[in-house]
């Protein structure tokens, strides 16, 4: 005969263990860096904003301290405002901080073919390898160059003879020269499919990816079994997905149909359609076809950003462009536009640029890693699997941090940092460049000033009206592009006809 008290006890012993146990899920290791209070079972998943996650990051750095700790459910994550604690860790620690964290939402829109959010697996190192060996410092001043000066001069003289469209203007141009180098196709227009394609197929992406615009998925899994129909979030990955997948495809085939032609062009795809047609592919149609897609987003996307807020914050501080325009006078006068080999003569352009990308950054959360190993920062533990967030936009506005007025436009505050940002740190050579060269010779040719209403009174524009999503740039908006001189918009009208002809192969 069974002992049902006995039973009855060893089930309520199963029931008990398993409630402690489920709510130890979200519970904070006490040697691991502080953090927010947590609840059983959601650790701090109740406290992330749906958008503008990266302002909260700051909001509780100011609070827990410069590195602190989150709990997303079971996942620990950790968050480096430090610039100490991100040289120590995220620097000098490479290969225990290089990891990417699993990310289902992004699985679905690339289809797992991602350099971005991908893990560390040898197709990803191979992407990487490529993405570095033709984007160095060395090949863009040696081969992208004449590229990125005819566009950037055609984008002067759009402004000049079309200011009003300056947003579309701006974006052609970022897309245009990214184009050009990883498809050998140019953009002559925003609506061509060379200066939009990038835009059309990042339309969704930034949106579905905004950290803490998608339940816990990747936290718990359980979560991807909810059926499509039911599941908005899932519904705008898998049309982001379609959308850039027919982008990028469409980018290839038009590439394979000029090259049939015989049409073959100085090119990233030309170049490794030619060596993988004689060594065969190293990874998938798809997975090629994303990476050039990615690497177009790359260069285009976020320099674009950067631009919008720039030309912004300009507008926004005829200060800044008058201490320019002094250094541009002394350098290029009238008579010609700054090239790249002044850099070395022009370093307040280069504060201005670094300063835009401060104030406010394209990636504000940045993109997060995962740690291979278990880590200790200052007595603090950082377990295995962590994921860790540098938010780019939080240090960056961090008056502990050294940012005195963190939230003004102020270029000063890099004059005696005349490098670029690749011989600080790691850093998009493409988009540095191309932002040094569009700063440059925006302030050269133009004062740019805040629009005005009817009665001429200045219309102040709002530095806080972003998009949200994981890409930030300014909404559009209006402003005034007043050329300098006769002179100057001599040297334009003369050096267009020009540039014109340098750009004329990639039509």
């Amino acid at each position: 005969m069974y002992d049902f008290t006995l039973v009855h006890a060893g089930v309520t012993l199963v029931v008990i263990i398993g409630i402690y146990k489920l709510l130890q899920i979200g519970r904070r290791d006490s040697r691991m860096p502080p953090g927010p209070p947590t609840l059983p079972i959601l650790g701090n998943l109740h406290q992330v904003p749906i958008t503008g996650l990266y302002k909260q990051f700051k909001t509780w750095s100011l609070e827990y301290g410069g590195v602190y700790s989150l709990k997303f459910g079971p996942s620990n994550v950790i968050i480096l405002c430090n610039k100490k604690a991100i040289h120590e860790l995220w620097d000098k620690k490479g290969l225990v901080y290089a990891e990417r964290p699993k990310n289902y939402v992004a699985d679905i829109i690339t289809s797992g073919d991602s350099i971005v959010f991908a893990p560390n697996t040898v197709e990803t190192r191979e992407k990487r390898r490529i993405a570095t060996h033709n984007f160095s410092p060395r090949i863009l001043d040696e081969k992208a160059a004449v590229v990125q000066d005819a566009e950037v001069t055609v984008l002067m003289h759009q402004l000049l003879t079309d200011p009003d469209n300056f947003y579309n203007h701006v974006k052609r141009t970022t897309s245009s020269i990214s184009c050009i180098l990883i498809y050998g196709q140019r953009g002559p227009t925003y609506e061509n499919f060379w200066g939009h394609a990038v835009y059309d197929a990042l339309d969704l992406f930034g949106e579905a990816l905004e950290p803490g615009a998608n339940p816990p998925v990747d936290e718990y899994p359980f979560l991807k079994l909810i059926p499509e129909r039911f599941a908005f979030w899932k519904r705008r990955a898998y049309n982001a997905g379609n959308a850039m997948h027919d982008i990028w495809t469409k980018a290839r085939v038009l590439v394979e149909e000029r090259r049939a032609l015989g049409d073959h062009r100085v090119s990233l795809a030309d170049k490794l359609m030619d060596e993988y047609k004689e060594k065969g592919m190293p990874m998938t149609q798809h997975a090629l076809d994303q990476l050039f897609g990615e690497l177009v987003e790359g260069g285009a996307e976020t320099t674009s950003s950067s631009m919008l807020t720039m030309i912004l914050a300009l507008a926004k501080n005829p200060w800044v462009q008058e201490k320019a325009k002094k250094e541009l006078d002394e350098v290029c006068g009238g008579d010609r536009m700054p090239e790249w080999a002044d850099f070395n003569r022009l370093p307040y352009i280069n504060s201005i640029v670094k300063e835009g990308m401060r104030w406010r950054p394209a990636v504000a959360t940045g993109i997060p890693r995962r740690t291979a190993s278990d880590d200790w920062y200052e007595g603090m533990f950082i377990p295995k699997g962590s994921t860790v967030f540098l938010p780019i936009w939080a240090v960056h506005h961090m008056e502990t941090e050294g940012y005195d007025s963190p939230f003004t436009f102020n270029p000063d505050r890099y004059i005696n940092h005349h490098k670029l940002a690749n011989d600080y740190a790691g850093s998009v050579h493409l988009a540095e460049r191309n932002q040094w060269r569009i700063v440059a010779k925006l302030i050269w040719a133009f004062e740019i000033k805040e629009p005005v209403d009817s009665n001429g009174k200045t219309i102040s524009l709002d530095a806080d009206d972003y998009t949200t999503g994981l890409l930030h740039a300014p909404n559009p908006y209006k402003v005034i592009f007043k050329p300098r001189s006769p002179a100057h918009i001599a040297t334009i009208t003369r050096e267009i006809e020009h540039s014109l002809e340098s750009l004329a192969p990639f039509e």
